[in-house]
């Protein structure tokens, strides 16, 4: 047994209970039931504008967005956001107070982040130079500018010894036009580098294509041929400069069928020269692209462009459920919808999706039939890219608490005034920003976080076989589950798993194609979407994260004491990286009291962020170990997953709480207006806000000081 700090939670069977997490504030609480219905909670999310999705337009009905309009899941504004990369059961990420959020990876604290303001994107045909400006800080502008000597000095240097950094980042770009733009500026400005997207992080490298071409053609035309390369203007064509040696350019003809043979096409031709003399040229054109025989190429790109947004409106479902039973019936692949966070199952939720390859008119064919699977679609319509997780400003709740009782041996006073004493506590103070057990799998026998910790241990078989662990029913899900763990048979197990499991299925299909052996299930787990892939190992972080809130609470309360991490506001520009905004409290910080408890974050687990240097770090470093993750790199490569880590608030606040009271009677439910409360009779209807990865059951857990 380990003798060190104390893993601040209670494990059961039915999955991770809040009972002994931390409160913050004083009051005594009172008691209640929730989500005895799905009507009795209903999440409805507030997009960037701060509007609420709205199904008052008839139920799919269709409107247009012209191509060339930005859709309103485009237009919003981003600013840095510190959040974790995961599918909770409200709201995917967490986030810093008052910042919007994109990325379908969370932008946590890799490598030299740097955020930048939305800008206008440029039309084509804008210089380069101005593309730069109007996309990137005059800073970033600047170094990029240096980056580019910095390599060609590297080069023109006799022994290629003079020291630069490998790679220059610009920092994630949220938008997919402007990362286009920026790549094509970028690359027609300095051809000698080459850039890449990594999470929606522009990375800027030196072109190792460009030099070795260098090596058999004068700069200059190694220049214009990449600035030809990256214009990829079909029509087009390139030629370098007449060259007399046949083995010469029989080395040029491979250089470029090598580096570039599914792109270009080469031939040598004769051309004559000022004084009259024949000679031979190699001249470059783009291949012409094929597409499928039975449909013209326009139509494929048609279909690859085509985006269809709208509200869905699920009841007692979970958003990956409700996108499997969607995508059986449109005949696309899950991994086709996108949407800004996976809501409650008990619950009537409101969410914006988008889903490609669908018309709007097909998506309205499904309305009907969707429906006996408690679902709806609403405001239907065309768009021009997908959703990202995260992009949208929090989710509206409305909620009615029943059952409604004083805490055990609290006689003092009636519930109405233990009530009123919650409400005005949580407003002043906020609550604890726990994830909700729902994030882990209520109910279940195995706990998504069980799985996600066997994934980073690259336990694969393990993953499989506890993604496959039946719950305590006997309904067909869990007879194929059994069979499955008791016969290892793929094949018989996917004829019993029914069609809307669409994860099992996708499981089971490799499975049967690849074994169960180490081999065939990271090929399973491959199989899933990278969404799917990740929803795990994020689970297994969140877990974490709230033992860690936990702990932190119990030893130093809410005192912000030395080492603790806070987020600063000072000295913060475009080019400032997450981690350079992450500061940890000093000594005399904390004399001075510095900091609020509201500016306290503690890391999401992964491979680039900082601990807090106080007794909370050290904590960090020992669960890890004792899960035998102390040498994990927090990468997975076989299942392409990149955990980099971030930041969470470890205090977050409500925003337009009210409050009124429901008089169950023969008339039906009324308000109640008296002042005295008929517990017995009563029910609680709650309204409020909460930003993007808060957790309702976490803030009416603090309201009522019980668990829900």
């Amino acid at each position: 047994m380990r003798t060190g700090h104390k893993r601040f939670e209670v494990e059961t069977s039915t999955g991770i209970m809040l009972n002994s997490f931390s409160y913050v504030n004083d009051h005594i609480g009172f008691c209640g039931s929730v989500k005895n219905s799905p009507s009795d909670f209903v999440v409805t999310e507030i997009d960037v504008f701060g509007q609420l999705l709205s199904d008052t337009e008839s139920s799919c009905a269709i409107s247009e967005t012209p191509l060339e309009q930005k859709s309103p899941y485009q237009q919003h504004h981003k600013r840095l956001r510190i959040n974790t990369p995961e599918l909770g059961t409200e709201d995917e990420h967490c986030q810093v107070d008052n910042l919007s959020h994109a990325s379908e990876e969370c932008l946590s604290s890799v490598k030299e982040n740097k955020e930048r303001v939305t800008k206008t994107i440029p039309k084509c045909g804008i210089d380069d130079t101005d593309v730069l400006d109007s996309l990137l800080s005059k800073s970033v502008n600047e170094l990029l500018s240096q980056f580019a000597c910095n390599v060609k000095d590297a080069w023109n240097s006799e022994n290629d010894q003079t020291p630069y950094s490998n790679e220059f980042s610009l920092g994630p770009i949220f938008e997919k036009e402007n990362r286009a733009c920026l790549h094509s500026a970028i690359r027609q400005k300095f051809p000698f580098l080459m850039t890449v997207t990594k999470n929606s992080e522009i990375i800027v490298k030196a072109n190792a294509d460009y030099r070795e071409l260098c090596q058999f053609v004068t700069e200059e035309e190694a220049y214009d041929f990449f600035k030809f390369l990256d214009a990829k203007l079909k029509t087009s064509k390139f030629s370098f400069k007449p060259d007399e040696n046949k083995e010469h350019r029989k080395t040029v003809h491979h250089f470029i069928s090598k580096k570039f043979g599914k792109l270009l096409e080469t031939k040598s031709f004769s051309v004559t020269d000022f004084s009259g003399q024949q000679n031979t040229a190699i001249m470059v054109r783009f291949r012409e692209k094929t597409c499928s025989r039975k449909r013209p190429a326009a139509d494929c790109q048609e279909k690859q462009n085509l985006y269809t947004a709208f509200t869905l409106q699920k009841e007692n479902l979970e958003t990956l459920e409700a996108i499997g039973y969607l995508s059986s019936e449109l005949g696309v692949l899950p991994s086709d919808f996108s949407y800004t966070g996976i809501k409650d199952k008990k619950a009537i939720t409101y969410q914006a999706m988008v889903v490609k390859k669908v018309t709007p008119e097909r998506m309205k064919e499904v309305g009907t039939a969707i429906v006996k699977k408690g679902m709806k679609v609403y405001n239907i319509h065309r768009v021009c890219q997908h959703l990202r997780l995260g992009q949208l400003k929090g989710n509206h709740f409305d909620i009615t608490v029943r059952d409604l009782g004083l805490q055990q041996n609290d006689s003092s006073a009636d519930v109405k005034e233990r009530i009123s004493e919650a409400i005005e506590n949580i407003q002043t103070n906020g609550f604890v920003n726990y994830y909700g057990p729902q994030r882990f799998g209520q109910g279940q026998n195995v706990r998504t976080d069980q799985i996600g910790l066997a994934l980073l241990n690259e336990e694969m078989v393990k993953a499989v076989k506890l993604f496959f662990t039946p719950e305590d029913t006997d309904d067909p899900v869990n007879q194929a589950k059994k069979y499955f763990l008791q016969t290892e048979d793929a094949k018989g197990t996917l004829a019993r798993m029914p069609e809307f499991k669409v994860r099992e299925k996708m499981i089971l299909r490799a499975l049967n194609r690849y074994g169960v052996n180490h081999e065939g299930c990271t090929r399973a787990w491959f199989s899933l979407p990278h969404s799917m892939r990740i929803f795990y190992v994020h689970a297994y972080c969140s877990k974490i994260w709230n033992a860690a809130a936990s702990y932190r609470f119990k030893i130093y309360g809410s005192k912000v004491v030395e080492g603790d991490l806070v987020l600063s506001e000072e000295n913060v520009d475009e080019s400032s990286s997450l981690n350079d905004r992450v500061h940890i409290v000093t000594a005399p910080e904390e004399s001075a009291s510095n900091y609020t408890i509201h500016q306290v974050v503690l890391p999401m687990v992964g491979h680039s962020i900082k601990y807090p240097s106080n007794k909370v770090g050290q904590w960090y470093h020992e669960i890890l170990a004792e899960d035998a993750l102390q040498t994990c790199r927090f990468r997975l490569s076989a299942l392409q997953l990149n955990i980099p880590g971030c930041y969470r608030h470890i205090l977050k606040n409500v925003h337009n709480l009210s409050y009124r009271f429901l008089e169950d009677s023969k008339e039906g439910i009324k308000s109640e207006d008296s002042c005295h409360l008929d517990a017995s009779k009563a029910s609680l209807f709650l309204s409020f806000d909460l930003d993007p990865s808060c957790y309702a059951t976490v803030c009416l857990r603090e309201i009522m000081k019980c668990d829900i």
